[in-house]
C-alpha cells in the first residue's frame, strides 16, 4: 500500500518546519538572554580621579595666597578638574569616547592647561601628565602613538619656557608615560572583557546549536515514524469492519514500527549520555568553576581504551558531583596518568571531612563494584592533608560494560 507512505512524506516537511522554527526561537531567546548580561564590572571612570591629587601642589599655592590674581587661578583649577572628569568618564564608553564632544573637550583642556602653566609654572606644570593621562584614555587608538609624542613634545617645550630644561624633561616625559600607559592598561582591560564576552557568547551559541542538533535529530528519528504509524492506524481503523485479517496486517506492521523507533531512540539517548573522559572532564571543569570551586586538572599518559575511559568517565562525574553537593571546598584537583599497565584517577578537594563524608553514598559504592568487576578499584576518605580524595585504578584496556544510572 504505497497511498499511506505518499501521506506520510506530505506530513513530513510539516513537522520539519514546525521543528526548525521552534528551534530558532529558542536560539534567539538564548542570544537575547545573551546580550543582557554582562561579562564582568567594567572599569569606570573612578578609577582615575585619584590622578586629581597630583593637582595639590597648585591647590596649595591658592590657599598659601603665593599665587597671582587666585580668582584666575581657582577658577583655572576649577575648570580643569570638571574637563579631566567629563573626559574621562567619556572615555570608558567606546561611542561617547569617539564623539566629537569628547575631543572638544580634551582641546580645551589642552588650551587650558597651557595658560596655566606659562601663567603660573611651578606646580601649575604637573597638570600636562593630568592631560597626558586624559588624552591617553580618550584617544586610544591609531592616533595615540603621534599624538602622545606632539603632546609630550608641546609640553616639554612649554615647562622650558617656565623653569629651563630641567622641567622641560621631567614634564615632557611624566606626560608621554602617562599616556601611553594608561591607554595600554585600559586598551588591555577592555581587551580582556570582549575576549571573556566572545567566548561566553561562543559558549551559549555552542549550547543553543546542541539543542538544535537534539531536535533535529529527534524529528529524524520520530517524525517519520509517527507519520506511519498514525497512517496505519488509521487503515486499521478503516479495514477492521470488513477485512480483519488486513487490519491485524497494518496493526502488525504498527508493532514492528515502533519497536524500531524505541531501538533508535536507545541508541541516540546513549549516544548523548556516553562521553569520553575528555567530555567528563570538561564537564567537571564548568560544574566546578559554576560552583565558586577553582578547578585543576592534569592528564598524562598513554592513550585510553574506550572501556577504560567510559568507567573514568563515571568516576568523575560521581566524584565532581560530590564535591560540589558537600565539601564546602574551594580547590578541587583532578588527576588522570595512564602507563602501558594501569592507569590512576585523583579526585581531590581540600574542603573539610566530615563522619558523613560522600564516600558512603550509594554512588561510589556502585562505582566501586563496577570497577572491580573491571579489574579495578576504587578508595574514598579523608586526606591526610586534609579535603577528601577519590582514587581510581584500572588495567589500561578495562572490558567496556553497559552505563548505568549512578546516584549520589
Amino acid at each position: 500500500m504505497a497511498w499511506w507512505r505518499e501521506a506520510a512524506e506530505r506530513r513530513r516537511p510539516r513537522e520539519g518546519r514546525a521543528s526548525a522554527w521552534a528551534g530558532r526561537r529558542a536560539a534567539r531567546k538564548d542570544c537575547a538572554e545573551a546580550d543582557a548580561r554582562h561579562a564582568g564590572p567594567p572599569a569606570t571612570g573612578f578609577t582615575l580621579l585619584p590622578w586629581l591629587l597630583v593637582g595639590l601642589g597648585a591647590l596649595s599655592n591658592l590657599l598659601q595666597g603665593s599665587t597671582p590674581n587666585p580668582l584666575v587661578g581657582g577658577l583655572g583649577l576649577l575648570v580643569f578638574n570638571s574637563l579631566y572628569i567629563y573626559v574621562t568618564f567619556r572615555s570608558f564608553d567606546r561611542a561617547r569616547r569617539e564623539a566629537r564632544r569628547t575631543r572638544l573637550a580634551l582641546l580645551l583642556m589642552a588650551l587650558l592647561t597651557t595658560g596655566l602653566a606659562l601663567g603660573y609654572g611651578g606646580a601649575w606644570l604637573s597638570f600636562f601628565p593630568l592631560l597626558g593621562l586624559a588624552a591617553g584614555a580618550a584617544l586610544r587608538g591609531p592616533l595615540l602613538g603621534r599624538a602622545g609624542v606632539l603632546l609630550a613634545v608641546y609640553a616639554g617645550a612649554v615647562a622650558y619656557v617656565r623653569g629651563g630644561w630641567d622641567d622641560a624633561s621631567t614634564i615632557g616625559y611624566a606626560t608621554f608615560i602617562s599616556a601611553m600607559v594608561t591607554a595600554a592598561i585600559l586598551g588591555l582591560s577592555e581587551a580582556v572583557r570582549e575576549l571573556r564576552a566572545a567566548r561566553e557568547e561562543l559558549a551559549r551559541r555552542a549550547v543553543a546549536e546542541e539543542r538544535l542538533r537534539f531536535s533535529r535529530d529527534l524529528h529524524d528519528l520520530l517524525g517519520h515514524t509517527l507519520s506511519v504509524i498514525v497512517v496505519k492506524s488509521e487503515a486499521a481503523r478503516r479495514l477492521a469492519p470488513r477485512d480483519l485479517d488486513a487490519a491485524l496486517g497494518q496493526i502488525t506492521d504498527i508493532e514492528s514500527v515502533g519497536r524500531q523507533a524505541l531501538t533508535e531512540i536507545r541508541e541516540a539517548v546513549t549516544g548523548y549520555r556516553e562521553g569520553g573522559l575528555a567530555t567528563e572532564l570538561d564537564r567537571a571543569r564548568s560544574a566546578l568553576s559554576a560552583a565558586g570551586v577553582e578547578p585543576v586538572v592534569r592528564r598524562y599518559g598513554t592513550p585510553l581504551a574506550p572501556g577504560t575511559e567510559a568507567l573514568l568517565g563515571w568516576v568523575v562525574r560521581e566524584a565532581v558531583t560530590n564535591v560540589v553537593r558537600h565539601s564546602a571546598a574551594s580547590r578541587c584537583e583532578i588527576t588522570v596518568s595512564g602507563g602501558a599497565e594501569r592507569v590512576r584517577l585523583t579526585v581531590a578537594d581540600d574542603g573539610p571531612a566530615k563522619p558523613s563524608a560522600p564516600g558512603t553514598g550509594t554512588g561510589l559504592k556502585g562505582l566501586t563494584e563496577r570497577l572491580a568487576a573491571a579489574g579495578g578499584t576504587l578508595t574514598a576518605g579523608a586526606s591526610p592533608r586534609g579535603g577528601f580524595t577519590v582514587t581510581a585504578e584500572l588495567p589500561a584496556v578495562a572490558e567496556e560494560l553497559r552505563p548505568a544510572t549512578v546516584t549520589g
